[in-house]
């Protein structure tokens, strides 16, 4: 549900819209239900709520695919690492590796850790050979 008469109410620049987002989650016999707002400079003209619900999907797709890696397998977000720019070039390093991981023949990503941990030199040599096609 997306609505802009909420927009008067609000003090925020350029808000174009607000809507309530429902996710609902069933695993095995237990479901969950979640509601969240969001807000969008996005008049209703310019996004529907039809599409405001794909756009959240295709965000989340992206979020669960690459960072859902970052985090779930290399422990991201329990990194506390902070200065200068030691976590900006910790981030680009696990690009690196996912990106690697991805270029091989591995099952998953614990697998090709797991591989790659016993053999760090094939790794190295994997970072400096062309991509596959």
């Amino acid at each position: 549900m997306a609505t802009s008469w909420l927009n008067d109410f609000l003090d925020w620049p350029d808000v174009g819209q607000v809507f309530l987002l429902r996710r609902e989650r069933t695993c095995g016999a237990v479901t969950t239900v979640e509601e969240v707002f969001g807000i969008t400079s996005l008049r209703p003209e310019q996004a529907s709520a039809s599409e405001l619900l794909h756009w959240c999907r295709e965000h989340w797709a992206i979020e669960n695919r690459l960072f859902g890696v970052r985090d779930g397998s290399f422990r991201e977000d329990a990194c506390r690492v902070r200065r200068g720019g030691a976590a900006q070039t910790l981030a680009a390093l696990r690009n690196t590796l996912i990106h690697l991981i991805k270029q091989s023949d591995f099952r998953s990503v614990a697998e090709a850790m797991r591989h790659f941990m016993v053999h760090p030199l094939e790794a190295l040599e994997r970072l400096t050979q062309p991509a596959r096609q």
